[in-house]
């Protein structure tokens, strides 16, 4: 067990820890949310019936930690929604010039205001599948979900990203013809 756990940790423990600090938007809270998932996935290896990948089984044990987390704490609907900061997300790439690291960073700070709008399924999913880059059953999975009703949310809240982020443009004065969402 300790071999496995030891993969399991080396090769997750990034993702586990971003999708949880996304969550709660606390470093010290999304680390110890962390440990909380590592001690159930150490309590409950043995009930793993790799039915799903390991990512997809973690990260469904890390929404479930997630969730618990804000339960317990006053308004967790509110909470989860007040504690996304879509403002301040690192963009990860391969060494992009400059000015490809200049429009990234521009274009996922608009898709970040954007999902402001969004609910904290919407946001789970876009997390999921774009910063993540889970499949549709993969988060499907990880959602509890069914994989029709992840491109449901999908395809719904790419459609209100790309709305919203339209409607910032012409705040801006900014042509929206730049406006592509798409996955």
């Amino acid at each position: 067990m300790d071999s496995v756990f030891d993969e399991l940790y080396n090769n997750y423990h990034q993702d586990v820890f971003q999708f949880l600090f996304y969550m709660v938007r606390n470093r010290e809270q999304a680390e110890d949310l962390v440990q909380e998932v590592y001690i159930r996935v150490f309590k409950s290896y043995h009930r793993f019936e790799g039915k799903s990948s390991e990512k997809t089984w973690l990260f469904s044990i890390a929404r479930n930690v997630a969730i618990d987390y804000f339960r317990k704490q006053k308004g967790w609907k509110d909470k989860l929604l007040e504690r996304f900061d879509w403002s301040s997300s690192q963009v990860k790439d391969d060494d992009p010039i400059p000015e490809e690291i200049t429009v990234q960073k521009e274009e996922i700070q608009w898709v970040y205001k954007c999902l402001e709008y969004c609910t904290a399924d919407q946001r789970a999913v876009i997390i999921f599948r774009f910063l993540h880059d889970l499949s549709i059953s993969e988060t499907a999975e990880a959602l509890g979900w069914s994989e029709s009703k992840v491109k449901t949310t999908q395809h719904r809240t790419l459609k209100l990203i790309k709305k919203q982020m339209e409607s910032l443009y012409q705040k801006e004065g900014l042509t929206s013809e730049k406006v592509r969402v798409e996955r």
